[in-house]
C-alpha cells in the first residue's frame, strides 16, 4: 500500500538476550525500558516494541513487568507513542504465557505475530506452532490489537495468508521483515525487494537488518517505500565499535527520512496508516 511520504519509525528497545556487557545503554528494568521508550518517542519514534527482562537480564514474558512498563510509559501524559509488545520474549515460556499480557492488559495497541518456526542458529528452534499462531491471532483480533506479522523467511508469507483465509487474522496486514537473523533470510536488498513485492497490495510493511546490515536495509526500505525499525534489539552499534543508544538510532533514522524527502510519521498518523484506533 502506498503510504505517501509518511514513514513510521519503530524502536525495538532491548530484545531478549543481549547483555549490558556488550552495550551499557541496553535498558533492562521496566523503569529503564519505559524511559528509553519515552526518549525514543521524543526523537521521532511512532511505535515502541517492548521486550521484558528478568532479574538475570534474560527475556521474560512476565505480565507484571509488561504492566509496570506500560504504566510508567503512559504516566508521561504528553506521550502518545504506539505500544507494541512482543509475544516471543522467552523461549522457556508456554504458549499460554506468551499470550497472557495481550489477553489481559490495556494500552497494548500492537503485538508481534511471528509467522512460523525455524532454526535460530546456533541456539535452537524458534517455535511458533500453527496452533499457537491460530490462538494468538484470535486473541489479537478479538481485542483489537494490530498484529505485527514478523517475516523471517519467504515461506512465512504463505503462513500469514493461510490464517487470513481461516479468519484468524484480518486484512490489511502489517508485515515486519526481519532480515539477517542466522537461520532466516539473509539481509540483502534483493531479498527485501522480493518480500516487498510479494505481499498484498493493501498491506503496509516495515523492515530491519540485523547488526552491520542495519543501514543498508534501512536505506533500501526508504527507497522502496516502506517503514523502518531501529533499536538495540537489532543493532547495538552506531558505527563500528561505537555503542549506540536507542535515541541515537531513532534520530539517525529520522534524519535519513528527511534526506529522502519524506517525513517522519507522528503516532497519530501511524495509527491512521496501520488501522489502529486513535488514543
Amino acid at each position: 500500500m502506498n503510504t505517501g511520504n509518511d514513514v513510521i519509525i519503530s524502536a525495538a528497545l532491548t530484545g531478549a538476550v543481549t547483555p549490558k556487557d556488550i552495550n551499557e545503554f541496553i535498558p533492562l528494568s521496566p523503569e529503564e525500558i519505559a524511559e528509553s521508550a519515552y526518549r525514543c518517542w521524543q526523537a521521532g519514534a511512532a511505535v515502541v516494541h517492548l521486550h521484558m527482562r528478568d532479574e538475570q537480564g534474560l527475556g521474560t514474558m512476565s505480565c507484571e513487568k509488561f504492566a509496570r512498563t506500560i504504566r510508567l510509559l503512559r504516566e508521561h501524559r504528553d506521550c502518545d507513542v504506539i505500544i507494541n509488545c512482543t509475544t516471543s520474549g522467552d523461549h522457556r515460556a508456554s504458549d499460554k504465557q506468551r499470550q497472557e499480557h495481550v489477553s489481559s492488559l490495556d494500552h497494548i495497541e500492537m503485538a508481534s505475530w511471528d509467522a512460523g518456526s525455524f532454526n535460530w542458529m546456533p541456539g535452537g528452534v524458534f517455535i511458533n506452532s500453527p496452533q499457537f499462531l491460530g490462538s494468538l491471532g484470535e486473541v489479537l483480533t478479538e481485542r483489537g490489537i494490530k498484529p505485527e506479522v514478523e517475516i523471517f523467511d519467504v515461506g512465512m508469507l504463505g503462513i500469514a495468508e493461510f490464517f487470513v483465509e481461516q479468519g484468524k487474522l484480518r486484512r490489511p496486514l502489517h508485515y515486519q521483515f526481519c532480515l539477517g537473523v542466522p537461520g532466516g533470510m539473509p539481509a540483502t536488498v534483493e531479498n527485501l525487494l522480493y518480500l516487498a513485492t510479494h505481499i498484498p497490495a493493501d498491506a503496509t510493511w516495515s523492515a530491519f537488518g540485523v547488526g552491520k546490515h542495519h543501514l543498508p536495509i534501512l536505506f533500501a526500505t526508504l527507497a522502496l517505500g516502506g517503514h523502518v525499525r531501529v533499536g538495540l534489539e537489532d543493532n547495538v552499534y552506531f558505527s563500528k565499535g561505537v555503542p549506540a543508544t536507542n535515541q541515537q538510532l531513532v534520530k539517525r533514522a529520522a534524519e535519513a527520512i528527511a534526506l529522502c524527502g519524506k517525513q517522519v510519521a507522528t503516532p497519530g498518523r501511524a495509527r491512521q496508516l496501520l488501522g489502529i484506533q486513535p488514543l
